[in-house]
């Protein structure tokens, strides 16, 4: 199977979240997930030390979705066998106020993989056209148009060398609700759970209708979403770290020519 091109979203292609199922794994069963992810792990990490030595071009992956989609998850198990010196994670919280000094791309344009790395944001600048939007933080002549804007300074980033992929993990509202309430039966997740994700949790409809915009209208042939199935959290892993390894692929990062002579150095 061809993740990427399966669970793409085409540019302008009408997205309605209610009609894809988020418990869906394309004929996969668990085992034979975690067989091909595995393979996959190992993949990403000898193509990343190429991408790393040829120090020439980068790649950021953007990861999006409701409050336990598994965002956290994806990287720890997609990303476990990258050097940790080539890869950098970026969680974007509420703008600081140095933040909300500028325009709302600066801080996003500062977390963005140097030329050689990858680069992971949990959450990203969709935030502005996301939560901005569902809690009207700014008014909607503002924020609409910032869908353009955003495709502007990715195409900004593409034209520098760097591939974006973009993964929106799709969970359904039921699993949302077994997840947090794992995170109170579950002393060790305690920690994890926020009485904020209750009242996000009301407002599931809106964040749907604006993350099926976000997916319309900014998915592009130089930064494409993709709409990952993640109630199975081992599918969620397969798919995704699949559409990783297949873009590392295509880039074909290699290895710099030795220096000249070397075969005639012997070390002393």
């Amino acid at each position: 199977m061809n993740f990427t091109r399966t669970l793409r979203v085409r540019p302008g292609q009408k997205v309605r979240l209610n009609r894809i199922d988020p418990g869906a794994t394309h004929g996969f069963d668990k085992d034979l997930a975690a067989e091909r992810s595995a393979a996959n792990t190992a993949r990403i990490a000898e193509l990343q030390q190429r991408l790393y030595a040829e120090g020439k071009r980068a790649l950021l992956i953007i990861l999006q979705g409701m409050d336990t989609s598994g965002k956290d998850g994806t990287v720890r198990h997609v990303l476990s066998g990258v050097n940790p010196q080539g890869c950098r994670v970026t969680s974007f919280k509420a703008p600081t106020a140095e933040e909300l000094a500028h325009d709302f791309l600066w801080r996003i344009h500062r977390a963005v993989p140097a030329k050689g790395e990858i680069g992971v944001f949990n959450r990203s600048q969709y935030e502005e056209v996301l939560i901005v939007r569902v809690h009207e933080l700014a008014p909607a002549d503002v924020w609409s148009t910032r869908y353009e804007q955003i495709n502007g300074f990715e195409q900004t980033l593409t034209a520098a060398g760097v591939t974006i992929l973009k993964f929106f993990l799709h969970i359904s509202k039921a699993e949302q609700r077994d997840r947090l309430q794992a995170r109170l039966e579950d002393k060790t997740k305690n920690w994890k759970f926020n009485p904020g994700d209750l009242a996000e949790r009301k407002l599931w409809p809106d964040y749907q209708h604006a993350y099926e915009d976000a997916l319309c209208r900014c998915s592009t042939k130089a930064a494409p979403w993709f709409i990952i199935p993640a109630n199975k959290k081992w599918f969620r892993n397969l798919a995704v770290s699949s559409i990783i390894r297949e873009t590392l692929e295509e880039m074909h990062p290699r290895f710099p020519k030795p220096l000249p002579g070397l075969d005639k150095i012997k070390v002393p």
